[in-house]
């Protein structure tokens, strides 16, 4: 064993024969000292060149290919590959193909094209790695016109293309751009049955993006069976460079459906698209998402947050920028207690706030729904310089009725002195949520009558008023008087519209609704039309709509979901069997009911039959108990609201588990009596849930608020706000 740990060691290995001294050298170089190596081969070229044919067989029966590799690997300089390629030479390995291509490819890692060409032209029939390797390589280097004169010729010579080579290639016409050498390509990745190779589609995707022909981009993005984040980026940011910031930000919306992870490269080109548009709230939300992942400090990823600020306007007070893009960003990606956390320590550190911070703060204490939180920011503003601003106020109008206190909203609109648009509007929608639409249409009439003339918005959140509570002539009427105010209807509008009719029970109206329509209709179109055919279980109907979904956005999982519960309310089981199929191979699944209740400052949260938490016994015990007293009022299953198969007593089972009830059950071991339970749902809460939670309320002698993914529902003395209408 002649490896040793020492430069000393080593010299004294270099006094054995001459005949061995150089796989010595060099095998002891490779591993320990590659200087040392090199320097050796130097200093022995002249003896290594008058090796007989004896020792070079020796030679290259002892030296494995490796120990060339790792000095390859090795090499910092020109003079290190030189020698390494002269010891290759008189080892008789120069046409060793994979040891030529580590060499070309070192030569060029350096910066010596001129020397890795060099070496190209002198190998004999070289294989395909080979020519990728030499077209890879004047591509890096921005030789694009030689890597395409390269590309012909292999083809001249009959050697056949692989997708790195496809890859390599229309990176060069990607970079000319060189639009009729790219489509040649295409056809030839076409014939030889590349067209469903990822890498190659995304080469392609690429290169169309470059080009300015963006639609056949799209093509060839559409129809790939198979997309990675490489394909996604690369049409995102196809769009951006297109001039398509709006279009660049539905497909990343897209992919976010698909539930793929954004890399920091899909952050930048997103970004870009917001820079573009001037888009301050998204890029604070993409900035909150990359927060969230941990992308926060990639170099390039500050750099276009930097400049993105900066074409916001908001350059002045970088420090506060920041604090204020962080506490925003995790509002908007659903972790409000971090923001509400971040604004803490901006106070305790007296760093300046502005409305921007405190109106995002504001905005996660309605996340979390937490009405001790709620009053807690509101006695914070009122000791503030911001205790009169019209945006804080309004911001506090809609923090207060999404933590379900409606009253509270109101109290600080009436004490709001100048009240804008938009404070009227939020006010409005406010009682839109809480499904008191006739309080909304008479604040309506207040505003009209105080001279404020109302925008889109307004109308958005009188519509949805009238749809919460069945008022279906005001919010016809409503809609048709728009032009009044010449305010051209939005597909929001029309959404609103197909709603409200669509709950009424009106369903062929709403689709003749839809068919007369001045626009496409789009998502949010046929997903109001394919709820509406669920609530009433319209089949054909929730068909089509479904359909018209699948064709927009085909990896929803909340439209598939909804067919698959229509066809469950009908009992067509084998329908739902092949929608769940579908489903599976989609890579879709259905998301999880989770309920959250506050008690004593803690939030806590469960979901269906959770046993999870430490009291689960006693949250049970209680249940038990709850279901035998609802029994005895009179309570019974209601079967339309059983979405699967199942036998009556997995079924009462099941919905007894249902997440809300369990919070309530907590709710109930954890508070004196007559307190008011506020429960928050992502779901929409099932019938036989909200009939139970009306009768718990009257049994308990309880107010239970609950907020479901919809709106609230406040329940009391065995009645339900929303009259049962939802």
């Amino acid at each position: 064993m002649y490896v040793r740990k020492s430069s000393s060691s080593l010299v004294s290995l270099c006094r054995l024969p001459a005949n061995v001294q150089p796989l010595r050298a060099v095998t002891l170089g490779l591993f320990e000292f590659p200087d040392f190596a090199f320097g050796f081969i130097r200093s022995h070229s002249s003896v290594g060149l008058r090796l007989n044919s004896g020792i070079q067989k020796s030679f290259r029966a002892l030296v494995p290919d490796s120990c060339f590799m790792h000095l390859i690997d090795n090499a910092i300089n020109r003079s290190h590959f030189n020698q390494v390629n002269a010891r290759v030479l008189v080892s008789g390995l120069r046409c060793h193909g994979f040891l030529v291509t580590k060499l070309v490819n070192g030569y060029a890692r350096v910066g010596e094209m001129r020397y890795a060409r060099d070496l190209f032209d002198d190998f004999p029939d070289p294989d395909v790695f080979l020519w990728n390797a030499i077209i890879r390589c004047h591509s890096r280097h921005n030789l694009f016109r030689d890597a395409l004169g390269l590309y012909s010729k292999m083809q001249l010579l009959w050697v056949s293309p692989d997708s790195f080579t496809f890859t390599c290639v229309l990176k060069a016409c990607s970079a000319l751009p060189s639009l009729e050498m790219g489509r040649r390509v295409q056809c030839q990745i076409l014939r030889r049955g590349f067209d469903s190779d990822v890498f190659v589609q995304n080469g392609l995707v690429t290169f169309y993006a470059k080009c300015g022909e963006i639609e056949l981009a799209n093509k060839v993005f559409w129809r790939l069976s198979e997309r990675t984040i490489v394909t996604w980026t690369s049409m995102i940011s196809g769009y951006v460079q297109n001039g398509q910031p709006l279009e660049a930000l539905r497909v990343y919306g897209q992919m976010r459906k698909t539930n793929m992870k954004p890399e920091w490269i899909t952050f930048v080109s997103v970004l870009k698209a917001c820079t573009d548009l001037e888009g301050l709230e998204g890029g604070e939300s993409i900035h909150g998402c990359a927060i969230k992942m941990g992308f926060e400090l990639e170099p390039d990823l500050v750099v276009a947050f930097t400049a993105f600020y900066a074409k916001c306007g908001l350059v002045e007070t970088p420090n506060l920028v920041l604090w204020n893009a962080m506490i925003s960003g995790y509002s908007k990606n659903g972790l409000a207690q971090e923001a509400i956390e971040l604004f803490r320590r901006m106070v305790k550190k007296n760093v300046i706030l502005d409305s921007i911070s405190v109106t995002s703060t504001i905005s996660a204490c309605g996340q979390v729904g937490s009405i001790d939180l709620a009053k807690w920011m509101d006695e914070y503003i009122a000791s503030s310089e911001f205790k009169d601003a019209v945006v804080v106020n309004t911001a506090l109008i809609d923090m207060y009725a999404k933590c379900g206190s409606i009253n509270l909203s109101r109290d600080v609109f009436n004490r709001t002195k100048d009240k804008d648009v938009v404070m009227w509007s939020a006010m409005i929608a406010a009682y839109a949520v809480h499904g008191e639409g006739q309080e909304a249409i008479d604040l309506f009439k207040a505003m009209r009558k105080a001279g404020v003339p109302p925008n889109d918005v307004t109308f958005v959140s009188l519509l949805s008023a009238c749809k919460h509570s069945g008022l279906v002539e005001d919010g016809w009427k409503l809609f048709h008087c728009m032009s009044e105010y010449s305010i051209q209807p939005r597909h929001q509008h029309y959404a609103c519209v197909v709603d409200l009719l669509g709950r009424a029970g009106y369903l062929d109206r709403a689709y003749e609704f839809i068919r007369n329509m001045p626009m496409e209709p789009g998502l949010s179109i046929w997903g109001a039309l394919l709820t509406a055919c669920k609530i009433h279980q319209h089949v054909p109907l929730g068909e089509l709509a479904a359909e018209r979904l699948f064709s927009l956005d085909p990896y929803s999982t909340g439209h598939h979901v909804q067919l698959s519960n229509i066809y469950a309310s009908a009992r067509m089981w084998d329908r739902v069997s092949k929608l769940r199929v579908l489903m599976k191979e989609k890579g879709l699944s259905k998301d999880l009911g989770y309920s959250s209740i506050e008690i004593n400052g803690k939030l806590q949260v469960f979901q269906v039959g959770d046993k999870s938490h430490p009291r689960f016994k006693e949250i049970f015990e209680e249940l038990e108990s709850l279901e035998r007293r609802l029994k005895e009022a009179g309570f019974s299953i209601d079967a339309e609201s059983v979405l699967h198969d199942l036998d009556h007593e997995e079924t009462e089972e099941t919905l007894c588990n249902h997440s809300e009830r369990i919070a309530i059950a907590y709710g109930l071991i954890s508070t004196p009596p007559g307190t008011t339970l506020r429960i928050i749902k992502n779901l929409r809460a099932c019938v036989n849930c909200h009939a139970a939670i009306k009768l718990i309320s009257k049994v308990e002698n309880r107010e239970i608020v609950v907020r479901d993914a919809n709106r609230f529902h406040h329940f009391k003395d065995g009645n339900c706000s929303c009259g049962d209408y939802w």
